[in-house]
C-alpha cells in the first residue's frame, strides 16, 4: 500500500505540476525525486509521531546503506554501471557531507529541533544548488503527457491516503514484530523497514542496469540518500525531536564508509565494475550478519 501510494502520489503531482506549466526540470528535481523518497518519509514520520524514534532514524540509515551497498552492488554485478559525472561530482560529496552532519549531531544520542532545522536548511541549499546546475545543463524531455485534471487530483489524494494509512499499519506491525522477537526498534528499522521501503529502487536499478541506463538509476539512488537524511530527518526532527540510543557507531561507520567507498570506486573511470559491485554486496552481507548476530 505504501509503495503503490507513492507511485500514485508522484503521478498525480507530476501531472498537476505539468498542467500548471512548471518546468519539467523542476518537476524532476522536486515532485519525482521526493516521490521516490515518500515511503521512507511517511514510515519515518509516522514512527516518530508514535514515539518509536529509533525506528524512524534506523529506517533512514538502513535505507541509505541498502541503497549504496546492495542496490548499486547487485546492479553492478548484473551489468557494469556507468555513473554520471554530475552524480560523482555533486551527489556523492553531498551524501558524504550529509552523513557526517548526521553523525556529528548524533554524538549526544539525540536529534534536537535545532539539529533537524540545520539538516533541513542544508537540504534547501542542496536543492538550490541542484536546480542551478540543472538549468545550466542539458534538460531531458522524458516525462509522460499529463493526465486529466480530475484524475490527477484523485491520484494525488488516493496516493496520499494510501501512504498515510499504509505507513501507520507498517509501523504498528514492525513494532509488534520487534516486541515479539525481543529486538530493538532501531534494529527493525535498520533491517525490515529499511529493506521494505528500498525494494522498489533495487528492482528499478537492476532493470535499468540490464537495459544500459544505469547512470540515471544510480543518480536517483545516491540523490535519495541526500533526501533521506536532510529532508526526511530534517522535517521529522523539527516536528518530533528524536532519541538515537539504538543506533551504534558501527551503523554510522557503515553509512559513511559505504558512500566513501562507492565514491572512490567511481572517481577515476566513472564506472562500477562487476568486482566492485561484488565487494559492495559482500560488505552489505557482512553488515547484515553483524546485525543478526547482535540480536
Amino acid at each position: 500500500m505504501v509503495l503503490w501510494g507513492a507511485d500514485r502520489l508522484t503521478d498525480g503531482a507530476t501531472s498537476i505540476a505539468q498542467r500548471l506549466n512548471v518546468p519539467q526540470i523542476v518537476i524532476g528535481l522536486t515532485v519525482v525525486a521526493m516521490g521516490t523518497s515518500a515511503p521512507e518519509f511517511f514510515v519515518s514520520f509516522v514512527s516518530a509521531l508514535k514515539g518509536t524514534t529509533d525506528m524512524a532514524v534506523g529506517n533512514v540509515i538502513g535505507s541509505n546503506i541498502f541503497n549504496t551497498l546492495l542496490i548499486v552492488g547487485v546492479a553492478a554485478m548484473v551489468s557494469p554501471m556507468v555513473i554520471a559525472t554530475n552524480t560523482v561530482r555533486k551527489d556523492m560529496p553531498c551524501a558524504v557531507i550529509a552523513s557526517l552532519m548526521l553523525l556529528l549531531m548524533s554524538l549526544d544520542n539525540e536529534l534536537s529541533r535545532l539539529d533537524a532545522a540545520l539538516l533541513f536548511a542544508a537540504f534547501i541549499l542542496f536543492m538550490l544548488y541542484t536546480l542551478h546546475l540543472a538549468k545550466t545543463g542539458k534538460q531531458e524531455d522524458d516525462l509522460q503527457p499529463p493526465m486529466k485534471p480530475l484524475k490527477a487530483v484523485f491520484y494525488l489524494l488516493l496516493g496520499l491516503a494510501c501512504l498515510i494509512f499504509g505507513s501507520n499499519l507498517f509501523v504498528e506491525a514492525a513494532t509488534q514484530v520487534a516486541k515479539s522477537l525481543g529486538v530493538s526498534e532501531a534494529m527493525i528499522g535498520l533491517t525490515i523497514v529499511a529493506g521494505g521501503t528500498s525494494l522498489p529502487e533495487l528492482a528499478t536499478s537492476v532493470v535499468a542496469a540490464m537495459k544500459g541506463r544505469s547512470a540515471i538509476a544510480i543518480g536517483n539512488v545516491i540523490g535519495s540518500n541526500v533526501f533521506n537524511i536532510l529532508m526526511i530527518l530534517g522535517i521529522t526532527g523539527v516536528i518530533c525531536p528524536m532519541d538515537l540510543k539504538g543506533i551504534t557507531l558501527i551503523d554510522f561507520g557503515v553509512l559513511i564508509g559505504s558512500i566513501v567507498l562507492l565514491w572512490f570506486f567511481t572517481f577515476t573511470k566513472y564506472t562500477v565494475a562487476r568486482w566492485e559491485g561484488a565487494v559492495l554486496t559482500l560488505i552489505f552481507l557482512g553488515y547484515l550478519t553483524h546485525l543478526i548476530m547482535s540480536i
